[in-house]
């Protein structure tokens, strides 16, 4: 007869304690900052760079007479500027004040906003500029690249991280804190809140949500839209865009060949890579059934006279070389053969 021991298990009851892992919004808010000081401080260092370049490290780009004059750049533009920005930019060249003016002002609001978002200064208005300079850029720039679409990329990157910086703020190490501490006052301002970046915008969750979007939607139309039109691959295979950055393209109009045996024609340089020159080493004058009238060869364009050429611009030109004839992108010229 065996004894049957009970071994009766205590009931032992577990409490798992929930631990609150929410986070208070003043908290969330300062997290935000700081992890947008990065995106902060690189954008205002972009802009920074630009314009110290030319005020401080090579001011030759502000120097008319120099090589380095941003003429030359400016007028690389032209071919593939949009919205009209190529008739803009061809006046600018030939009101010299006018293009002066405008160079000095955007270079100063480059290295003014630039300084101002590595500070922390006025972050939201410095912001709202450095979306503005990446608009400009794009619609001016965004086509040339003859190995990757390097500036669509720069102006593309820059607009949505200014379009970040101007929705969130980044008020940590920022000199708008100061600005707040010293004047705590300001805390209710409306204009300093939609200038300055230390404080959420003064307005509901609602409006906020839309603002976003609406930007959002802005932001991202217009770079895919741009990428798209420059390159294609987002609903059509890829291309090289209406205006190539590779290849060089001369269009040729007003051609007339003159009572003197001479031949004038306008040429523009509208399209191609800006960083090498076009040579052009022969040329004919045909029929419009293909026979050959006239010929030059390279011997014969690089002896052309100086006075063969009635350059539109004063900055990139068609000239001789030792090559023929030489021209770089933007360059417009009367030529008499």
């Amino acid at each position: 007869m065996f004894n049957q021991t009970e071994n009766a298990a205590d009931s032992t009851n577990v409490q798992v304690e929930l631990v609150d892992t929410s986070i208070a919004p003043s908290t969330q808010y300062w997290m935000v900052g700081i992890g947008l000081l990065a995106v902060r401080i690189i954008q205002g260092f972009i802009y920074w760079g630009g314009g110290s370049r030319r005020f401080i490290y090579a001011p030759d780009k502000l120097n008319p007479d120099a090589p380095h004059w941003m003429a030359y750049k400016f007028q690389t533009a032209m071919p593939g500027a949009l919205l009209g920005l190529e008739h803009i930019i061809s006046f600018m060249l030939q009101h010299f004040w006018l293009l002066y003016a405008g160079v000095i002002l955007f270079s100063a609001a480059e290295l003014i906003a630039g300084l101002f978002l590595m500070l922390g200064l006025f972050t939201r208005i410095s912001a709202l500029l450095s979306m503005l300079f990446s608009v400009l850029l794009m619609l001016m720039f965004g086509w040339q690249g003859a190995t990757c679409i390097d500036e669509w990329t720069m102006a593309a990157c820059n607009l949505a991280m200014g379009t970040t910086i101007f929705l969130c703020g980044s008020h940590v190490y920022a000199f708008d804190n100061i600005i707040l501490k010293k004047k705590p006052h300001l805390t209710g301002s409306r204009v300093f809140n939609w200038c300055c970046g230390s404080l959420p915008l003064p307005v509901s969750p609602v409006a906020y949500k839309k603002l976003a979007l609406g930007l959002l939607v802005f932001v991202v139309v217009f770079d895919v839209g741009t990428y798209s039109y420059y390159r294609g691959s987002v609903v059509t295979p890829y291309h090289h865009g209406p205006v190539s950055p590779t290849t060089h393209h001369i269009s040729l109009t007003n051609g007339k060949l003159l009572s003197d045996g001479r031949v004038t024609v306008h040429a523009y340089l509208d399209a191609g890579t800006p960083e090498a020159p076009e040579h052009i080493m022969e040329a004919w004058l045909k029929t419009s059934s293909g026979e050959t009238i006239m010929y030059w060869d390279t011997a014969m364009l690089s002896s052309l006279p100086q006075d063969s050429f009635r350059n539109d611009y004063d900055y990139n030109q068609f000239s001789v070389s030792h090559y023929g004839i030489q021209a770089v992108v933007g360059s417009a010229a009367t030529i008499v053969f």
